[in-house]
């Protein structure tokens, strides 16, 4: 049972891993996309507000698109690109 246990918590374990590393990749990329958008189209801080409730009422049982995440994900991108 000792063994069963651990293969099972291991396995939870890297799917929680692999579930946080593609949220990443997507939050990255959405802060990528919100950058070249800005460039584009000089989006002001209105753009990442709609963005923030389009997403939030689109998926709503989804906790990842208060408006505070999209804004330090595109701050993460900026500090990289400069």
């Amino acid at each position: 049972m000792s063994d069963l246990k651990k293969r099972f918590r291991m396995a939870q374990l890297k799917a929680a891993v692999k579930v946080n590393t593609e949220m990443l990749k997507f939050y990255w990329s959405l802060g990528e996309d919100i950058c070249e958008k800005q460039k584009q189209d000089k989006w002001g801080a209105k753009v990442v507000d709609r963005l923030s409730l389009d997403m939030r009422s689109e998926i709503p049982q989804s906790e990842g698109f208060s408006r505070p995440l999209p804004c330090k994900t595109l701050v993460c991108v900026l500090f990289k690109s400069n």
